[in-house]
């Protein structure tokens, strides 16, 4: 399979599950994403990262495929997309350059060499006056069965001009598990029946029966009002709750009062319990 082909089936079938807390990109956002200069079958592309521009890289050749966007309310922050721009950087290079070492050793042992592929897709969760919370949908592939992806998430705090986690809001990761371990167990199971065709039993020699602890997963946060963060996402990576041929999870949660009171009081007026 051609790498550029060989990517792109990997990416759709991550689904771009990291918008569990809904995708709420401006109008202007949706248009400069879609006007991104389109892939070419070699050779690589990018769109004008002018200020406020959405940015879209592509490569392909039988070395490897790399792929990274990221969308204009994210280019619209000096500071927010000069880190962009540092990782493209960073994992392109890592890319190359394990890409080219395998290459070489595949020669030298006289094995087929397939490409090797990484992709990453930044999108807008939610942005507020204060914020803009993004979430990512990483993968790739270094031979072997198959790739794998993976979730991202980073909060852009306004206010200090800096990049934070969503864990970084909250008194500790135990406070956040312990106000949304409960619903969020109960939501996984349900979707792991559903995917399964059967009630999951704790307790069983069956190893991923239990729940997870969920802020050892990804935690993003969005929002219903534009206002305040309103909801909270957990993604969910292939293996940590289900066997790679499930897929990934995403679980959504409304923002309680007992989640407001696992929140820094400093940044507790950033939060309001849903309605």
């Amino acid at each position: 399979m051609k790498p550029v082909l060989f990517l792109a089936v990997a990416v759709l079938a991550l689904g771009l599950g990291a918008i569990a807390c809904t995708r709420e990109g401006t109008a202007q956002e949706r248009q400069a994403e879609s006007s991104a200069a389109p892939t070419g079958a070699a050779g690589s592309s990018a769109a004008a990262t002018a200020a406020g521009t959405a940015r879209t890289v592509s490569e392909n050749s039988d070395l490897y495929a790399f792929d990274y966007a990221y969308p204009a309310a994210a280019a619209a922050i000096p500071d927010l997309k000069a880190w962009l721009d540092q990782d493209l950087v960073a994992r392109k290079s890592k890319l190359v350059e394990d890409a080219t070492a395998w290459q070489a050793e595949a020669k030298n042992d006289g094995v087929p060499y397939h490409a090797y592929a990484h992709a990453t897709k930044w999108q807008v969760v939610t942005e507020l006056p204060g914020w803009l919370s993004l979430s990512a949908q990483r993968y790739e592939f270094t031979g072997g069965a198959h790739g794998m992806p993976w979730s991202d998430g980073l909060i852009w705090d306004k206010a200090g001009n800096r990049r934070r986690e969503a864990l970084d809001l909250f008194v500790s990761p135990a406070a956040l598990s312990a106000a949304i371990r409960r619903p969020f167990c109960a939501e996984l199971d349900r979707q792991r029946e559903e995917k399964r065709g059967e009630p999951v039993k704790r307790g069983t020699s069956y190893g991923f029966d239990e729940c997870i602890d969920p802020v050892k997963s990804q935690i993003i946060l969005g929002s219903g009002d534009r206002q305040h963060f309103t909801r909270l996402g957990v993604l969910v990576d292939p293996y940590e709750a289900g066997p790679y041929a499930e897929g990934n999870y995403e679980v959504t949660l409304p923002v309680t009062a007992a989640l407001v009171k696992a929140v820094k009081p400093e940044y507790r007026g950033a939060f309001a319990p849903a309605r």
